[in-house]
């Protein structure tokens, strides 16, 4: 099979758009997945002008985990950090990890007087071993601006990057998103491989490695 031209490309990273399930090989050969799959939530919002929420349609594939568990299988047994959701469990994670998002986050769609502000992060595959040097929680303290940039499940930088950087070797996102761990990688000296399905995100993902070798190319 010829491999699909990449949407973009640099010295560290390579970004394909198009359905993760039908470009297997680009991405299966890496290290360690690091992904932000749609799980099976049906997410979608409304306008909520006095909240700060533009409607959104939702996110392709999200009505179910068919999409996320068939990339999980084809990634086998290597270690994988994969976000999601206490209704929608990865099978056979070996540890869960939790991110506390800001203190703006997390009150649209909450009924209970508790913001929704936490989300889960599964340990898939095979993890070297390590002593417990680390809490199991990563905080985010700035707000949602600092972060959110045009996709609406957008993570910081800094997360992503405290998660890859206990990993090794080239780093894949299936599901890119917004690109976070694709310039997280980056950012930390990794290689890194992504598929984007939606065109939109991927002009983005382009956009924002762009920038960031131009800022980075000023500071040199």
């Amino acid at each position: 099979m010829t491999a699909p031209e990449p949407y973009y490309q640099d010295e560290a990273v390579t970004l394909y758009h198009g359905d993760c399930l039908e470009l297997v090989d680009v991405w299966t050969a890496a290290d360690v997945l690091v992904t932000d799959p749609p799980y099976g939530i049906g997410w979608s919002i409304g306008n909520h002008p006095k909240r700060g929420s533009v409607a959104h349609a939702g996110i392709q594939n999200d009505a179910d985990t068919a999409a996320r568990d068939a990339a999980l299988t084809a990634f086998g047994d290597k270690p994988g950090i994969v976000f999601g959701a206490w209704s929608q469990q990865v099978p056979n994670a070996k540890q869960t990890l939790i991110w506390r998002k800001p203190p703006d986050s997390g009150v649209i769609g909450s009924t209970t007087g508790y913001r929704r502000d936490t989300e889960l992060i599964f340990l898939t595959g095979r993890h070297s071993k390590r002593s417990a040097a680390r809490s199991s929680v990563f905080t985010t303290d700035a707000g949602m601006g600092s972060y959110l940039n045009g996709h609406p499940h957008a993570k910081p930088i800094g997360l992503m990057e405290a998660l890859i950087e206990w990993t090794e070797g080239v780093v894949a996102d299936p599901f890119a998103g917004s690109g976070s761990t694709l310039v997280a990688a980056r950012n930390l000296g990794r290689k890194a491989v992504g598929v984007e399905l939606e065109e939109r995100y991927c002009e983005l993902i382009a956009s924002r490695l762009s920038q960031s070798a131009l800022d980075l190319g000023a500071l040199a």
